[in-house]
């Protein structure tokens, strides 16, 4: 228990979150709780995700009210031991309000860049985004089909806390260069390589979801000293089959609700589909040349319903940690390839869970990753 309040603020679930919804309160005024129990559920425009209690206390006060939308950073609620007195919470809060106004990424103090920056990265033109430092290997997020690094917001902020990790868009996709060469897993990869090298980094841990995972087991087999882990999250590569209506649904949706429906498919809970995400989908399927590059990667990676790449003798022969994450109820990529992972890559499955776990399992499938990142270290 606390004898010194705690401060409960808005998180930043992501690089780009300034502000969010204070959904509603789980737990009341008085009520006792655990470090890691959940206390409210916080809406942004992307997710809405269970604020976890930083310590174990009580809910001394709710400063922000369910439906209150609040800047990062601000005062919503405080935790401490019982016995504090209702003066000593109440001084507190002033102190806080007055001392410890939310603070914008400018005085952040892991050193996190602005935003995204355009890099020069041989032939292409890449959307990169950096955060955190320390002295951990850097770690290296990428993306699935017809993603971008958003679809990392949850996970490279936690990640940075003890090391520097980049997230950035694959060719062909968000913000980067347009052209994906023969838009296979090899030239996606080569590109990957070529980034790295670009950033001087000469080896990362390579977290991959979806297409990004069948890019790391391709970094892998073909340029192995630059990879010190390899974490794959629903990875291509690994089974044989695909969903090929979703490939080509999601390609060449040009109406917002078809896209919905093709975005509902990548969830179990579709509640996480909001419109302001569909949105930004569409507003990048646009862009010029956004739609031949999925079309080329599609060509290149997939047959019908096939996956061209098989990349399980990767992982058999890996000599590096592996860990995998799967959710069971993925429509894209079937959770039975895990079947086939060799005893010694970690496998983490969730029930009730789609094709993306990182957003619907955020806080579990974080701890996993920073764990195994330190034992990888070790």
């Amino acid at each position: 228990m606390s004898k010194t309040p705690i401060a409960l603020t808005m998180p930043k679930f992501g690089l780009a979150m300034t502000e969010g919804k204070l959904a509603s309160w789980t737990v009341q005024v008085g009520q006792a709780v655990k470090q890691g129990d959940e206390l409210a559920d916080i809406e942004t425009s992307k997710i809405t995700s269970g604020y976890e209690s930083p310590a174990a206390g009580t809910l001394r006060k709710q400063i922000g009210q369910a439906g209150e939308t609040l800047p990062v950073g601000a005062l919503i609620g405080v935790l401490a031991d019982a016995d504090v007195s209702d003066a000593d919470i109440e001084a507190f809060i002033t102190q806080f309000q007055a001392e410890q106004a939310p603070q914008d990424d400018a005085g952040d103090s892991s050193a996190r860049a602005s935003g995204p920056q355009a890099v020069q990265v041989g032939d292409y033109n890449l959307n990169v985004q950096e955060s955190g430092s320390g002295t951990g290997l850097p770690v290296l997020l990428i993306h699935g089909f017809g993603g971008d690094l958003s679809n990392w917001q949850l996970t490279q902020e936690p990640l940075a806390a003890h090391r520097r990790v980049i997230s950035f868009d694959l060719p062909g996709h968000g913000a980067s260069s347009k052209s994906v060469q023969d838009g296979s897993l090899t030239a996606l990869a080569a590109s990957v390589a070529e980034l790295l090298k670009t950033l001087d980094i000469p080896k990362a841990h390579v977290v991959g979801h979806s297409l990004g995972g069948g890019v790391a087991l391709s970094l892998l087999r073909d340029q192995p000293d630059k990879v010190a882990s390899l974490t794959l999250i629903a990875p291509a590569g690994v089974g044989k089959t695909v969903n090929a209506d979703f490939l080509s649904g999601f390609a060449e949706a040009d109406r917002n609700r078809a896209m919905q429906t093709e975005l509902e498919k990548l969830v179990h809970n579709k509640a996480l589909i909001g419109r302001k995400m569909v949105d930004a989908v569409m507003r990048a399927r646009r862009l010029d040349g956004a739609r031949d590059a999925l079309r080329t990667i599609t060509a290149a990676c997939f047959e019908q319903d096939k996956q061209k790449d098989a990349l399980l003798p990767v992982l058999e022969n890996a000599k590096v940690p592996v860990q995998v994450f799967w959710g069971q109820e993925d429509a894209i990529l079937s959770v039975e390839a895990a079947s086939s992972l060799p005893d010694h890559v970690a496998t983490h499955l969730y029930p009730d869970v789609g094709h993306l776990p990182q957003m619907e399992k955020a806080t579990e499938v974080n701890k996993l990753i920073e764990s195994f990142l330190e034992k990888a270290e070790a």
